[in-house]
């Protein structure tokens, strides 16, 4: 019998899975994992849904994409204490800002100068910038990029 999965944000239960199943060997570093299709059948989702959870892995480093072939694992058993690519690149980010490096009022390297850098997705280079964001150290301005707050203590 086939379990579907159900709710808002399937694709993130979906990496949760795959990422587990990776950690654990089921799928061994340099295997293959599933086609699209197949993974589609198991969890009874639609291919962009299978797609999305794919981005995230691959993001993570734990899977690449190989046009024509599928996802190859990469790596598996994350280290509990290595930090995900957002947070090395927040963390780059907060030392130039607590050494002095980036001044306050300074401009933050723009998302594709970040993406350009660590070759991480938008949407990493995004998280780390929430994350400074929400920390205080880095606000956003509408139009013109995210600078360094005036104070930073």
């Amino acid at each position: 019998m086939t379990r579907w999965l159900t709710g808002w944000r399937v694709y993130t239960q979906i990496v949760d899975r795959l990422r587990e199943r990776i950690e654990m060997s089921r799928y061994p570093v340099g295997s293959m994992l599933p086609s699209e299709a197949a993974l589609c059948a198991e969890f009874g989702v639609a291919r962009n849904t299978v797609r999305r959870a794919m981005a995230v892995l691959e993001a993570e480093g734990l899977i690449q994409t190989i046009p024509a072939k599928g996802r190859l694992v990469l790596g598996g058993g994350r280290a509990e204490k290595e930090p995900y690519l957002y947070q090395v690149i927040a963390g780059e980010l907060r030392g130039q800002i607590e050494s002095g490096e980036l001044a306050p009022g300074s401009a933050v390297p723009s998302e594709l100068t970040l993406r350009r850098a660590h070759g991480v997705s938008r949407s990493t280079v995004r998280q780390a910038l929430a994350v400074l964001e929400r920390e205080g150290l880095i606000v956003a301005e509408h139009g013109r990029g995210r600078f360094v707050r005036g104070e930073t203590s």
